[in-house]
Formats: structure tokens, sequence, C-alpha cells
């Protein structure tokens, strides 16, 4: 071993620090506790926290103790929420409490961290500041573009997505956006909108808001989402006449969005459990459902690129788009494992007959009874064959002929591998056409990094409508102020009367868009407040008349 250290210290420290990354992850991810986190990874601290914040091994130890995955991700969450961390790790780190006991008043809404001694969240936070420097340092050496089974380094730090911070992600992530921008330009490209013909039905889509922008945009979009302009088109409504210093383009965009979440395309349908208003996330679209033995028309193929870009240019100019899609749609975009949940969380009948056939079955095996299975395979499932209901009501087959093989006890652990396998991978194929979308915009390798919930953030903004986020963002004209009765009334009257659906449509009308930027420093444009002044000075008269 000390002759391994003495070659060790050769090396380059880049590669040394790359080592204990790779040490540290596997003290991260030891269910058992036994691995311990290595000696030069502590050593380190007082040179990258400071003096002040340094740590011993023993005192990581002691901390690792009383932390479980639960704990952890409270910890990362409670992180990244704080805005102290984005000024500096060590304003962030002084702020917490200290003391050796439990601080519930300062971790109320965290139930894991109000019980923990505060000194070790305090460490614990430590120790994940100073992982993600550490990460931030070895990532040039990292090729996190390669898929996953392409690279045990790349697949390890991916394991460990949901301890590298927002703003280590995000500030990767940009520093490659900007690298990949297009050249500014000042002659932004015309796309005309007709909404007459906007608003004529039709299963194919082909009037939408969604399909004009599409035959006007997707065979450049690669290049113009990629532009650094704030806004990337002049959004021209035929005969409103309107002049687009902004409102008609952010307008544009939401329209797009409502249409890509509705019945006027083919894309995307509502879920099972909105078709059937039972259980969760009932407002929630998935991607449309095609044969599985059978290729994806060549249409919808570009349709769903061109919803991967518009995530692209979501993602570059900040331009919220209200998506309403699942957890799943997310995970498979950034190749998350989709589990059984993800698929119960849109159809909650999804897996009920072969999880209570496969209970019957363990229960009639663990007990003397004389029940014979064939029996009951014959009784219950008399009329199943080897095929499966889709998300959208078709039967396909789950093998050739499958049609005509019934179930039984022989081959029902091999047909609930096929089923299980279909209903996992339903969505592949249209999620990896917007991938591929996605990625002609924003580069992959960073991207790859963020969790599900991350990217969904990251392209629809927050699911909340954060009032005090509005606020720090607002100015007003000189005769305005946020200490005046009539401004303090308007922002008690939105953030206390208005409901979730009000006050997304008042920023659709004042704003263009209906959700906001996630974070202070994402608002490109200030929302402001100007005073409104009238030729005879009564107020009243200028109020909405019915």
């Amino acid at each position: 071993m000390e002759q391994f250290q003495s070659e060790l210290g050769a090396f380059p420290q880049n590669f040394r620090d790359l080592l204990i990354v790779i040490d540290v992850l596997n003290a991260l991810t030891d269910k058992t506790k036994q691995m311990r986190f290595p000696e030069a990874f502590c050593a380190q601290s007082h040179v990258i926290l400071g003096d002040s914040f340094q740590f011993t091994q023993d005192d990581i130890d002691k901390s690792n103790n009383h932390f479980d995955t639960t704990a952890d991700l409270q910890l990362i969450s409670f992180m990244n929420k704080d805005p102290l961390i984005n000024n500096s790790f060590s304003d962030f780190i002084l702020n917490l409490p200290a003391e050796p006991v439990s601080d519930s008043i300062f971790y109320k809404t965290y139930s894991s961290l109000s019980n923990i001694p505060a000194v070790f969240v305090q460490t614990r936070a430590k120790l994940f500041c100073q992982l993600n420097i550490f990460v931030e340092k070895v990532q040039s050496m990292i090729d996190f573009s390669l898929s996953p089974e392409q690279s045990i380094l790349s697949d390890k730090i991916r394991t460990i997505r949901a301890y590298l911070l927002y703003k280590t992600k995000f500030q990767l992530l940009n520093e490659s956006l900007e690298k990949t921008d297009t050249k500014y330009t000042y002659d932004l490209q015309q796309v005309n909108f007709d909404t007459v013909k906007a608003n004529v039905g039709g299963g194919s889509g082909e009037n939408t808001m969604f399909n004009q922008a599409y035959q006007q945009l997707h065979e450049n979009a690669h290049i113009t989402f990629r532009r650094s302009n704030e806004q990337l088109w002049n959004a021209v409504y035929v005969g409103m006449y309107s002049s687009d210093a902004g409102g008609p383009y952010r307008d544009s965009v939401t329209h797009i969005c409502s249409d890509i979440c509705s019945t006027r395309l083919p894309l995307f349908i509502l879920c099972p459990n909105g078709r059937t208003n039972s259980g969760l996330n009932r407002d929630r679209w998935i991607p449309n459902i095609f044969p599985p033995n059978k290729p994806i028309p060549k249409m919808f193929k570009k349709h769903y690129r061109f919803v991967g870009q518009l995530m692209g240019m979501a993602i570059r100019r900040k331009h919220y788009l209200d998506l309403k899609f699942p957890i799943l749609l997310w995970k498979q975009l950034v190749r998350e494992q989709v589990t059984m949940e993800d698929v119960e969380a849109i159809d909650i009948q999804s897996f009920t007959i072969i999880n209570e056939m496969e209970k019957n079955i363990t229960q009639n095996q663990s007990t003397d009874t004389n029940i014979d299975i064939n029996y009951l395979f014959s009784s219950i499932m008399s009329e199943l064959r080897f095929d499966v209901v889709s998300s959208a009501g078709q039967t396909y087959e789950l093998v050739p002929g499958g049609m005509e093989i019934p179930i039984t006890a022989a081959n029902f652990k091999e047909y609930c591998t096929y089923y299980r396998e279909y209903r996992l991978n339903e969505f592949c194929r249209q999620i990896e056409f917007i991938r591929q979308g996605l990625w002609s915009i924003v580069p992959c390798n960073f991207l790859s990094l963020f969790t599900a919930s991350e990217l969904e953030e990251a392209v629809c903004g927050k699911g909340q409508f954060d009032v005090e986020l509005l606020k720090r963002n607002t100015y007003y004209d000189s005769d305005n102020s946020q200490d005046l009765p009539h401004i303090q009334r308007f922002w008690t009257v939105l953030s206390e009367m208005f409901n979730d659906e009000q006050k997304k449509s008042f920023l659709t009308f004042v704003w263009g868009r209906s959700t906001l930027p996630s974070r202070d420093e994402d608002f490109t444009s200030k929302f402001k407040i100007n005073a409104y002044y009238t030729s005879s000075g009564e107020v009243d008269k200028a109020l909405p008349r019915k």
C-alpha cells in the first residue's frame, strides 16, 4: 500500500482528485456504512473550505451515522433552496446552527433533519459542499455524453446526481450553453400565426399554432433556438396588426404549449387516470401510442423532435413552457430508471391483475391447501391472452400470435415479464425523438447530471406560483413603491385570494407567459407596475365594465 501511495503521488493532481471522488462516492452509497470516507478528502477541507470550516475523518464518521438517503436528500433540498449558497459555501455554512442538539425550528419543514444534532447536519453540509467542488474540478476528465453502460465512471457519477447541487449543475450547464450559442442576430425571422385557422378543430392538428410554428421554424430550429437573443422570432398575428416588442412572441410560445397538451394535436393523450377520473396526476399528458411492431410515422418523429427543441429553447432562454408531462417522461429524457410506481402514477390499474394473481399464487403456495393452480387460472384469467391493453386503449400482442395463447400456470411468469417490459417501455421510442430534439439545442453531457424533477423545472419553471419571487423581481415607476397601501393590497390579493389557475391567468395576461422563472437570476426581464392616469381623474371610471 505504501508503494502504491508513493507511486500515486507521481500522477497529476486532477487524476488523484478523480480517485478521491470515486472513494467518496463509494462511501456515500455504502448502505452498511462500513466504508470510511477517504482521509485525503478530509485533509483538503481546510484548503477548499477554509480553516474555519475544515473537518476531520472522525467528524465525517460521526455525522454519517445519523444520515440515510432520506435525510441526505432533505439536506440537498434545503441547500438548493437557501439563497446564501449562491453567494458562497462559506456564507451558507456560517449561517447553519452548530449546536450538539437538534434544531427542530431551523429545520422545521425537514422532518429527518429536525431530529439530527445540528452540528452533524452542518458537517454533512460541509461534505456535500466539498464533494460538489471536487466534481467541478474533475468533470473535464469525464465524458458525460456517453450513454449508460458505456462508461463505468460516468455511470458512477450519475448514480449520485441527486447529491449534486443546482448551483453546480447549472454552472456546468451554462458554461456549455455559452460555448454552443449561435450568433446573435438583429434580423429576427418573422413567424406568421393565423389565429382564425388555429381555432378551427381537427384531429390532425394541421392548423394549430404548434403546427404553424413547426412549418416555419423546424428546418433551422437547431440554429435559431441556440441564438443568444432573448427573443428568437417576431410573432405576427395575421389581421391584428400587432408590433412584436416581446408580448406577441411570449404569447405565441404559450399557445404552442397549450396545443401540445391538448386534443388538438395527436402527439399526446391524456393519461389513463385522467380519462377514467381516478388516481393521481389526472392532468398529465403522455405520448400517443403506436403499435410496438411498426415504425412511428415520419411526421410524428419530426413533431416529437420539435417538442424537444422547444424544451431546449426553454432551458437556454429561460422562457419556461407550461407542459403537463408525468415524471416518467422526464426520467426517460435523463435516462433514469422508470419504475412500476411511475407507471401506476398515471395508470392506477396498470398492474392490478398480475399483482393480484401473483399474490394469490404466493398465498396458495405458503399454505397447505389443495387448490388446483390451473383451475385458479382457468376461472380467473380464462379470457386473458398474451396481449396487453395500451395506455391509449388499443390491444397489442406481447409475442407473435399472442392473442391465441392462453395464460396458464406454466407460462404466467413469462407473461408477467413481457407485460411489465411493455408497460415500462411503452413510450421509449417517442421519448427518444423528444430527446434527440432536446440534445440538438442543449449539449447532452451536463444535462445527464440533472434528475428528472430538475429537468422538468429547467424546462417548465417552478410548479407553484412563487409570489415572493415575483415581488423580488418587480420594480415600480416614480409614483409607486412597494410600501404604498394600494401596492400592498395588490400583493395581498394576488397571494391570498387568487387560486393557482387565477395566478397563472394573471401572469399570462400581463406577461404573455404562464410560469415564473425558478430563480432570481433567471429573470431576463422584470415585472413592472406603472401608475394609470385618467383624463378626468375619476379612477373608478377606468375599471372594466360588464
